[in-house]
């Protein structure tokens, strides 16, 4: 039962950091791109095969 004392701060400091990364990249905009999405769907190229310039 000892072993509980440190697991549960630890796990609770690592949620609360991945938390803090989370809404670190939701703040700087890194998830926003909605004309990329829009174009790419639309697209008749497919990233099957690289190009060959």
């Amino acid at each position: 039962m000892n072993v509980l004392t440190y697991l549960i701060p630890v796990s609770l400091l690592l949620g609360g950091l991945g938390l803090v990364g989370f809404l670190y990249t939701l703040r700087s905009r890194q998830y926003d791109d909605p004309e990329g999405d829009a174009r790419r769907i639309l697209s008749d190229e497919w990233d099957d095969k690289p190009r060959s310039d």
